[in-house]
């Protein structure tokens, strides 16, 4: 999550303590701001969330996340992601909170779930959805509480559009094209 693209908006901006310098790989450039961390279910209906300077681990604030919503990890839970979350420590982690790591096999690693691309799209699609046509990128926010606000706003649009598809039955749950105008 972009906050300011210039050096000069970076010295005044009262983000500076919180947000920081961090990669975004899909954009192939560098930031300043922070990482939205998900956990959402299989219809992207999100679930817990926060926000983290892009200089701290993704391993390391994902175990936070699931540490303090600890409560929602349920025994058989089956956690989705990516190749950043490889790592001993992490999978013993959640198996100790009764949950299965499913991520895509790294080089050299044997084989252990195949290919992964049509689960790997879920993950995908709701942050497109969020950044899309929820404008996540384009918060505005000018402070840690406003930032907080805007991410807030669009998670909850988010999720009150998914609730509403599954009670009237819409065949596409995070669909958002009838709420678009």
């Amino acid at each position: 999550m972009p906050c300011a693209a210039s050096r000069e908006t970076v010295k005044r901006s009262a983000l500076w303590p919180s947000a920081g310098y961090g990669y975004c790989a899909s954009h192939h450039r560098y930031f300043w701001g922070f990482r939205l961390y998900l956990l959402a279910g299989a219809d992207g209906l999100p679930i817990a969330w926060c926000l983290a300077t892009p200089k701290l681990g993704e391993r390391e604030v994902a175990q936070a996340l699931l540490d303090h919503e600890h409560l929602l990890v349920e025994q058989g839970w089956v956690v989705l992601g990516d190749k950043g979350f490889a790592g001993a420590d992490f999978q013993g982690h959640l198996a100790g909170l009764g949950a299965l790591l499913v991520r895509p096999d790294r080089k050299g690693e044997p084989r252990r779930f195949g290919s992964l691309g049509g689960m790997r799209q879920w993950i995908e699609s709701t942050f497109d959805t969020l950044k899309d046509q929820l404008g996540l990128e384009r918060h505005g926010g000018r402070t840690p509480a406003g930032v907080f606000v805007r991410v807030a706003q669009r998670l909850l649009a988010l999720a009150a559009c998914i609730c509403w598809n599954w009670q009237i039955g819409a065949p596409v749950k995070r669909s958002l094209i009838a709420y678009d105008h």
